[in-house]
């Protein structure tokens, strides 16, 4: 009976039984009872994030659930509406015939690229709707189209108009010169021709019409213009190089090679001559993978299957001979544009402070005016009093707060690239400087961000001993005796393996081995830079001569040059055969078989080569240790020698060998390529085949390459850490690297112990391993990607709690797809803005994800650069980016933000003032060309120069990072600090309306005169009590304003009276009033520095 019991689920409107029976079972796996959270889900449990967001969750009232169906049936309508109209073809594999349209002929996408965000007919509505979807410039468009009726009217259009009207133009301009830069830019790219290969000969087309199905010709350094496959080329070795650092980030060439069915025919107008197809996968977004088949139908019936060394992708560079391609895939169904990223609009923190503070502006706005019409009573058109006076009282809200913002802004990111302490610093995106002044957790990646992808070759070790760089001669001695034997036949290792195969291996043999490994384990090519036609000129070269070597990773770039360094050099290299030089000069020539070229997934690469000399067919691989000590022979030294050069910041190689006989590798090659034609699943069944060779392999030897720190890593993330930044290492690097980095970088401070987080596999283990995590404080946490991702199914909102409060944090084996999930999951957890810094194309979607976004232009190229809102060149530029321009640009824009609304409530308060001594009257103090000067040509100028001021010097500001911290608590912009400058504006505003009125004597004009001078020059004196360190421009500004407004005295003779304003009264009047506005905050001013002064103020001094 009690396994037919149900229970219901907590907090769940509706019943979900489930049996003691499977509660029994669930708590039994892996668990104990009192291990196992007891909030119930209908899986059996509930995780305690999901209880968390179901928290204060109430039943929906009638109303609620009536609007909220509602709601939800408009939208489905709409999302119906739209995918009706917007359809998109479903993408299927295709087949393409050889220089010519198929019998089933479709209608492919057009190639062309489309960058722009408008068209002739949605710009003007489009861009409008972007402005006035903000609250601040829809509230003036209501405003200023209220002047339109009569009864409403206020004062004259254009002082309504004219500032609504000057934003909006320098919106609508800003937008249409990016647009119409991107419309020029797309137009230079599809414009772009290229030699097309037809029947008839060879013509020229725009890159525009270009269609699946041609045949196109790509030279040295063109852009590729769509997805192709590589059918020919000028290169006598039937492949060719590209650089695909604009498609994956990755500077390092890339080795393609052409069809060889149609690399072999004599010329290529002999393509026309044969029926062929390629069937190709359906257009999709992997970049690294290409699964098709080349087909002769004609007389000749044979197939050769496709992968991604056949490929072309658009937007990548031929960077050797002239390639001719077959085109596959066009415009948006490209591999680059289907992986292009569109980011989303980053608001800065200080836009939706200000947005807020905006909100309660108008609410007070609402209030005062309310209030004004209860003291003037209810009667007759009351609303339409009321409405007057909400106009009357708009300049609480000041539109020009937006211009000046925007303008800081710019001013911001100039000064940020004049920069010299950063060089070649680039500002991409320039809404949100100001939020570098309000980071509180900075992501980085390791490899080529705190390292500078720069490897050295450092160790190998043998097993029963290691060589260092202080012993590179012995190992150097070791190989002259190893090739010395080969050459006079004396027992060679490598010439008579059966005679040594019982016997134990010398350390010569063993030397001899390895060192040959790591000469033919890879995908390097050399290039010369005074490349010859001739091969024995090429194979002979005098060893002086200067070589790059071109491979996909660095890693194996640092092994092959460290080989050259001991003696064995690779000389050449193509499809079929390599060449190393001993180090007596004799040349070894050896027939590449097959190659399996590493991948994420694999985490090797493999190669079957043919010794010429012996016939001796050899299978080498190396890889990751994690993989390759399940491959290797039983030992009893590798795991601790992968741990030891783990500790010593080393990336670890493991390195086998096999041999195989005749009958071996037949059978091998004839399962390979029946699988290589397989159009389903191939990926499977070829890892299968090769995994059927990768047993028993005999281990070799261990690597280990150094990646260097960057410069001044160790003093930047100290200076960061001493600012009150939390910095979390995102790192694919094993465990044991990632530790050590952590440690030499100062990642982890001195004083702080490391909590290395257990691999943990399901819920149970999570919930002991976190209760052990809780007990170490001020520890910071190292944790492998696969166990974050189980912490985080079950105890997301635990861990997070717990990982926020550590100094550092090292999350190891960690995807982009991990990278950017946690930024994330920092932000909805902590509310705190996050910074990610990488340099790599897989950083991107972690830079994209974060508050701010910091790309270093480093070794794999420029993806994350060009999608970061910073560039920068170094690691260390992140110090001055953050703790000296983001300081400044927070401290600059709240001063500004403060004052523009300063000046609109101060004379606000005046209207208020004046309304109400004058019967209530709906009268605007001050009219006409006054309101608009007011906030133009009188006091713009030194209110938006607060963009120039600073507190304390660069120097000071990274020689004490202790004072970022206090921008971290956000008091610069709270509501305190908001309503200190609303009850500064009131007092003022009272001071100079009650003054002007108590001192009044004569016409109405005279009071307009002196209460508008004493509110200028009030302003003025305002922006110097503000100003913290005096610029030559703002002593130019104040003077030029102030000169400007008294030359208005003189010239509008209908607001001022020329007699009145030269006489002595006028003067003494207008001193009096703005002394009694102004002494009072200077002499607050002076006692709080004196006895409550900010820090900056003491550094100052």
């Amino acid at each position: 009976m009690a396994d037919d019991l149900t229970v219901h689920i907590r907090g769940s409107d509706r019943f979900n039984p489930i049996t003691y029976q499977g509660i029994n079972r669930l708590i039994s796996e892996d668990s104990a009872p009192d291990e196992v959270p007891l909030i119930m889900h209908e899986d059996g449990f509930e995780s305690e994030n999901e209880s968390l967001t179901r928290k204060g969750v109430k039943k929906q009232g009638c109303l609620a659930r009536l609007f909220c169906c509602s709601w939800k049936c408009c939208c489905s309508c709409c999302i119906a509406i739209h995918r009706c109209f917007t359809r998109s073809k479903e993408l299927q594999p295709r087949t393409v015939w050889l220089g010519r349209k198929g019998p089933h002929e479709e209608n492919y996408a057009a190639n062309k690229i489309r960058n722009q965000k408008y068209n002739i007919i949605t710009f003007l509505p489009v861009v409008l709707f972007n402005q006035f979807k903000f609250f601040l410039n829809f509230y003036f468009l209501l405003v200023a189209l209220s002047q339109f009726v009569p009864s409403l009217r206020i004062g004259y259009l254009y002082t309504y108009w004219a500032p609504l009207g000057f934003v909006i133009f320098v919106t609508v301009c800003r937008e249409a010169l990016d647009d119409l830069r991107r419309y020029r830019r797309d137009k230079e790219v599809n414009s772009q021709k290229y030699k097309k290969l037809t029947p008839n000969g060879i013509v020229e087309v725009p890159s525009s019409d270009i269609q699946v199905s041609d045949l196109i010709y790509v030279e040295k350094n063109q852009r590729v213009p769509a997805d192709m496959i590589f059918v020919r080329t000028t290169e006598k070795t039937g492949a060719c190089f590209i650089r695909t650092d604009q498609l994956d980030g990755e500077t390092d060439w890339k080795l393609r090679l052409a069809v060889s069915q149609c690399q072999r025919l004599p010329k290529d107008e002999d393509l026309f001559d044969i029926e062929a197809n390629v069937f190709a996968e359906k257009p999709q977004k992997a970049i690294h993978s290409f699964v098709g088949t080349f087909s002769r139908v004609d007389g000749v019936k044979q197939q050769d299957p496709l992968g991604i060394e056949n490929t072309l992708w658009a937007n990548t560079v031929v960077a050797s001979g002239t390639a001719l391609g077959l085109v596959i895939y066009t415009g948006r169904e490209s591999r680059a544009v289907m992986n292009t990223s569109y980011p989303h609009s980053k608001v800065g923190l200080i836009d939706e402070e200000l947005n807020n503070q905006t909100k309660v502006l108008f609410i007070g706005t609402l209030v005062l005016s309310i209030v004004m019409i209860a003291l003037k009573g209810f009667d007759g058109p009351w609303y339409r009093y009321f409405l007057r006076y909400v106009l009357l009282f708009s300049s609480i809200i000041p539109l020009s707060l937006r211009v000046n913002l925007d303008m800081g802004k710019i001013v911001y990111s100039f000064l940020i690239q004049r920069d010299k302490e950063i060089p070649d610093t680039v500002v991409r995106t320039t809404t949100i400087p100001e939020e570098l002044g309000r980071v509180s957790y900075l992501l980085s990646d390791k490899t080529g961000t705190l390292t500078e992808n720069a490897m050295i070759f450092k160790k190998l070790h043998l097993g029963t001993v290691a060589f260092g760089q202080e012993s590179m001669d012995e190992m150097c001695a070791h190989l002259l005796t190893a090739f010395s034997q080969s050459k006079h036949g004396t027992g060679t290792p490598g010439a008579t393996p059966a005679k040594r195969s019982t016997t134990r291996r010398t350390v010569v043999t063993r030397c001899y081995e390895a060192v040959k490994a790591l000469a033919l384990c890879h995908n390097v090519t050399p290039v010369y830079e005074d490349e010859d036609d001739s091969e024995t000129v090429e194979a002979d070269r005098d060893q002086n001569v200067n070589v790059v070597y071109q491979a996909a990773s660095p890693d194996e770039v640092a092994l092959v040059s460290w080989t050259e360094s001991v003696g064995v050099a690779l000389v050449k290299r193509d499809l079929t055969t390599m060449q190393l030089r001993t180090p007596q000069g004799e040349l070894m020539l050896y027939t590449i078989l097959q190659i399996f070229p590493f991948t994420s997934e694999s985490k090797r690469m493999g190669i079957i080569v043919r010794e010429e000399k012996t016939g001796q067919i050899l299978f080498y691989m190396k890889g990751a240790d994690t993989v390759m000590s399940t491959i290797v022979q039983y030992n009893d030294w590798l795991d601790e020698e992968c741990g030891n050069m783990a500790r010593e910041g080393l990336r670890t190689l493991v390195v086998g060998k096999k041999k195989l006989t005749e009958d071996q590798y037949n059978d091998f090659e004839s399962r390979y390529n029946h699988a290589k034609l397989s159009m389903v699943d191939r990926g499977s069944k070829v890892a299968a085949v090769i995994e059927s060779l990768e047993r028993d392999m005999e281990l070799l030897c261990l690597t280990g390459v150094e990646d260097r720190l960057q410069q001044d890593v160790r003093p930047t993330l100290e200076l960061l850490r001493n600012a009150g930044i939390k910095i979390w290492m995102l790192t694919g690097d094993k465990l044991e690297t990632a530790t050590c980095i952590a440690k030499s970088s100062r990642l982890v401070g001195r004083t702080h112990d490391i909590y290395t987080f257990k691999n943990i596999a399901n819920r149970a283990e999570a919930h002991l391993e976190l209760n052990a995590f809780r007990k170490k404080n001020d520890s910071a946490l190292i944790i492998l990607g696969d166990s974050l991702d189980v912490c985080l199914r079950y105890y997301e909102h635990e861990f997070m709690e717990l990982a926020v409060q550590c100094p550092a944090v090292v999350v190891c084996r960690c995807s982009p797809t991990q990278k950017a999930g946690i930024v994330n999951l920092i932000r909805t957890h902590t509310g705190k803005r996050t910074c990610a810094i990488g340099d790599g194309g897989n950083d991107v979607s972690m830079i994209q994800a974060a508050n701010v976004g910091i790309g270093i232009v480093g070794k794999e190229g420029k993806q994350a650069s060009l999608a970061a809102d910073f560039s920068i060149t170094q690691f260390k530029h992140v110090g001055p980016l953050l703790i000296v321009h983001g300081r400044n640009s927070y401290k600059r824009s709240a001063a500004l933000s403060h004052f523009v609304m300063h000046r609109g409530l101060i004379i606000s308060t005046m209207q208020a003032i004046f309304s109400s001594v004058f019967y209530f009257s709906s009268v605007a103090l001050y009219q006409g060309i006054l309101t608009v000067g007011y906030v133009t040509a009188y006091t713009m100028l030194p209110v938006f120069l607060l963009v120039l001021d600073q507190d304390v010097t660069p120097e000071t500001a990274m020689l004490y990072p202790e004072l970022y911290k206090d921008l971290l608590k956000g008091r610069e912009l709270s509501f305190k600090m908001f309503f200190v400058w609303v009850l500064i504006s009131i007092f003022q505003g009272g001071a100079i309306m009650y003054g002007a009125l108590w001192l009044f004597s004569g016409e109405f004009i005279h009071i307009v005169a002196i209460s508008f001078t004493s509110l200028i020059i009030t302003e003025l004196l305002m922006v110097a009590l503000t100003i913290r360190t005096w610029h030559w421009l703002m002593v130019v500004a104040e003077l030029l304003s102030l000169c400007i407004y008294v030359a208005s005295l003189f010239i509008f003779d209908e607001y001022f009276d020329r007699e009145f304003i030269t006489t002595w009264p006028f003067w003494w009047k207008v001193t009096v009033i703005t002394l009694f506005s102004c002494v009072p905050l200077y002499i607050l001013k002076y006692l709080r520095k004196k006895f409550s002064p900010p820090s900056y103020s003491k550094l100052s001094e």
